[in-house]
């Protein structure tokens, strides 16, 4: 869904930068709070470097933090003779699952195939390649699953993940990937901070490339959320709007641009339903205010998303600057504050 257009067009290619690859973290510090932070200051251009135990004090008052509460479910599982991968996407019932397999080739319609000793046969192939399939019993992904980490960390999951890649206030099972920007809070620290939830899915589709020259013509990728009535009256209520990961931001802007609704204010009653906002520069933001957020991947969506909210040249400006000073990247890493 593109909602503006631009005089000039943006390329993919004004979104990239050189990352070494020893700045990508595969493993997440001994502390969740320990993580640098990088303060971008739109209104004066400024980039402080400070940590994440200082983001406290950075808060106003008025402010309201909003955060994804999905939870991580593990989603990749192997065949029982280890010939095929399936990255379970969405339970559609009890024993049905839309799912990602590799290789295609061998998940024909009919095909069947043993995970645990439960048998699940291809029903239906959807025209993007995803297959629906049917399992005799329900499959249960906590005992035979594994966390689908990103493919840049270059390894598989270990124990320790189950706990780490994940929230400490994920509750709703559905994401494929973790809300990252939410990995540093502790329980200490939202105790004192005004904070609300929402809840989108994470879906395979923000690891998905921008594969085209020109911005506005790649196609995002569709996710389910839901926002309870307390939370669009909470932001209704707040002097500034913190989006704790662009997950957040996507919903409450999307939310926002909605026919009839004004600017900085939410509909006054429970939202759900699937959305598919690209936000990129230039936009104008309707609700977010302020936003937490990791960095991310050269050419991304993600990083498009950033450059619309701070400016392209101070973002890109920003990212040189952490590069420099050896923050650490992506999942596992160091994050950004935008105010």
């Amino acid at each position: 869904m593109c909602l503006y257009e631009t005089a000039m067009p943006l390329r993919t290619k004004d979104f990239d930068y050189h990352l070494p690859e020893d700045r990508i973290a595969a493993h997440p510090l001994a502390e969740r709070n320990d993580s640098r932070m990088l303060v971008v200051h739109r209104d004066t251009g400024c980039i402080e470097h400070l940590m994440f135990r200082d983001f406290p004090g950075l808060m106003q008052a008025g402010d309201l933090l909003v955060l994804n509460d999905t939870k991580v479910i593990p989603a990749r599982v192997m065949s029982d003779d280890g010939r095929t991968e399936l990255l379970c996407l969405r339970r559609l019932s009890p024993v049905e699952w839309r799912c990602l397999v590799h290789p295609g080739k061998r998940m024909r319609m009919g095909h069947a195939v043993v995970v645990g000793g439960i048998t699940g046969t291809v029903t239906e192939v959807f025209e993007n390649g995803d297959r629906l399939i049917r399992w005799e019993s329900p499959m249960d992904l906590h005992q035979h699953g594994h966390l689908a980490l990103p493919h840049y960390m270059g390894r598989g999951d270990e124990p320790a993940d189950r706990e780490r890649y994940q929230t400490v206030f994920a509750r709703e099972e559905g994401a494929i990937a973790a809300p990252t920007a939410g990995l540093h809070f502790t329980p200490e620290m939202l105790e004192h901070l005004p904070h609300a939830f929402l809840t989108l899915h994470v879906g395979v589709g923000t690891f998905r490339p921008v594969n085209v020259e020109v911005v506005t013509d790649h196609i995002m990728h569709a996710e389910e959320y839901s926002v309870s009535a307390e939370t669009t009256r909470r932001v209704n209520a707040a002097g500034r709007v913190v989006a704790v990961g662009t997950t957040v931001t996507r919903v409450l802007e999307a939310i926002g641009r909605e026919p009839g609704h004004s600017p900085r204010r939410l509909p006054d009653h429970a939202q759900s339903g699937w959305t598919d906002i690209f936000i990129h520069p230039p936009y104008s933001f309707r609700v977010v205010g302020g936003l937490l957020t990791n960095f991310h991947l050269p050419q991304s969506t993600l990083i498009m998303l950033v450059c619309a909210f701070a400016g392209r040249d101070l973002v890109m400006e920003a990212y040189r600057q952490a590069v420099e000073q050896h923050y650490r990247f992506y999942s596992y890493g160091d994050c950004m504050l935008v105010l």
